[in-house]
């Protein structure tokens, strides 16, 4: 069953790279979804507690204030913000880095350079697992 796309889900991506950041926000509007941005940490921190919080976060790792990593951790430890599920896209991607990932709490981890095809498909799984 397809769910009506009336019920406009909230994707937040945190990500520093401005054109990554517009690339994967076009991704996320052309596919239905209403699309925050934050190009720090601490400004994405701000928007995920804002209520209601997104539905989904994008969330890079290598961020010039605060790690992507640290950011997700702060998630888990907010009883509001743990369930909220967030799918990684980063270009750190050795076993080590994806394992550190989803220890953190990530549902997914894609390494950069992410296709249209796959990051539409990760925050699908994202919002299925949500529910």
């Amino acid at each position: 069953m397809v769910k009506a796309m009336s019920d406009e889900k909230h994707v937040l991506i945190i990500e520093d790279e401005k054109e990554a950041a517009e690339l994967f926000a076009e991704m996320m509007r052309v596919s239905g979804y209403r699309v925050s941005l934050a190009t720090s940490s601490a400004d994405g921190l701000l928007l995920v507690r804002q209520e209601p919080p997104p539905d989904v976060v994008i969330l890079d790792i290598m961020m010039p204030d605060v790690s992507g990593l640290d950011v997700l951790k702060a998630m888990r430890q907010d009883n509001r913000l743990k369930k909220v599920p967030v799918v990684i896209v980063s270009a750190k991607g050795t076993p080590a880095d994806v394992k550190a990932g989803l220890q953190a709490g990530a549902l997914i981890y894609l390494t950069k350079p992410v296709g249209f095809l796959e990051l539409q498909e990760a925050v699908q799984q994202a919002l299925q697992a949500q529910t």
